[in-house]
């Protein structure tokens, strides 16, 4: 689809080539029984944890009902990227359409937006709970978390619209070469015909402003939540908290850390490799990770895994 852009530079791409991990076919074959392994059990875990959630008339309550839409976006998060993936690995051409990488760009990253909303809305959720135990029951209704989560949905869509806007009209003349596994931001600016600054600063400011506003509630959340933990009496449930609390923050480390050092600290992914490694590790290994580190550091998730267990 040709695309018209400044100094009358034309966009004559109608498809790139996903360069993956340039290795060879052996290589390539072992990779896809590797990926395909993990992405199985992705999709298990998670779906595990949702099947756990909608049998279990225990854990139905709002935090374990938002951990059930997580692993949800978990899942959608990272189909948007493994499938395609895993084909070129069998494939010889490795081509998308351009349209598609646009496509998977946006998706993507809506979903990676979405996943940053949705852990403050659990460190609010924690917040509540443990600071407002009294209110817990009032302030979240089935009405209200399911309107959070909605706002999580379509603020995470609503907010690459611009960035996906901008990408699509990049110019990109002759090579379409990206030397990536996925239509990611910085390997499509790589190949673009001449220098894009105005969108790699708007990309950029898109990118940081979500994930500085997100970390900053998730952080001041559990300030509130540590204090308050804090100056309850031995015995009176803080074990609990600590170690409810301890799982969300575990998730959130993994994630934001790798974010960070993708798209925040300079020049620390500015090698192809790296940013691979680093996208690899936020959207493939964190999905993987989250249903073990809930419901191995949960009570109540192993109670009912066991009750689910015995009932098969």
């Amino acid at each position: 689809m040709p695309i018209s852009y400044a100094n009358n530079v034309t966009a004559t791409i109608h498809e790139f080539i996903l360069l993956g991990f340039l290795c060879s076919q052996e290589i390539e074959i072992l990779l896809f029984i590797v990926f395909s392994i993990i992405y199985i059990v992705t999709l298990l875990g998670n779906g595990a944890i949702i099947c756990i959630v909608w049998w279990d008339q225990k854990v139905h309550t709002p935090m374990y009902i938002l951990l059930a839409n997580f692993c949800f976006l978990e899942i959608c998060y990272i189909s948007s990227n493994v499938p395609n993936m895993l084909l070129n690995f069998l494939s010889k051409t490795k081509t998308i359409s351009y349209n598609g990488c646009i496509l998977q760009f946006y998706i993507f990253l809506s979903l990676c937006a979405t996943e940053l909303f949705f852990l403050s809305l659990m460190a609010f959720d924690r917040y509540v709970a443990i600071c407002c135990p009294l209110h817990y029951p009032i302030i979240m209704t089935k009405k209200v978390y399911g309107s959070l989560v909605a706002a999580c949905w379509v603020g995470g869509f609503l907010w690459l619209l611009t960035p996906a806007t901008l990408i699509s009209q990049v110019p990109f003349c002759s090579s379409n070469m990206i030397d990536h596994y996925l239509c990611d931001l910085g390997a499509m600016l790589a190949i673009s015909c001449v220098p894009v600054p105005k969108t790699t600063l708007t990309c950029s400011i898109f990118s940081v402003v979500i994930l500085f506003i997100t970390l900053f509630f998730i952080l001041l959340s559990y300030t509130l939540v540590l204090r308050t933990v804090l100056q309850l009496p031995k015995g009176s449930g803080s074990k609990k908290a600590f170690s409810t609390c301890a799982s969300h923050l575990v998730v959130v480390s993994l994630f934001y850390g790798s974010i960070i050092v993708m798209y925040v600290t300079p020049g620390a992914a500015n090698q192809p490799g790296m940013q691979k490694f680093v996208t690899m590790f936020y959207s493939i290994a964190t999905p993987l990770l989250n249903p073990l580190i809930y419901s191995l550091r949960n009570k109540e998730m192993k109670l009912a895994l066991r009750k689910a267990l015995c009932k098969i």
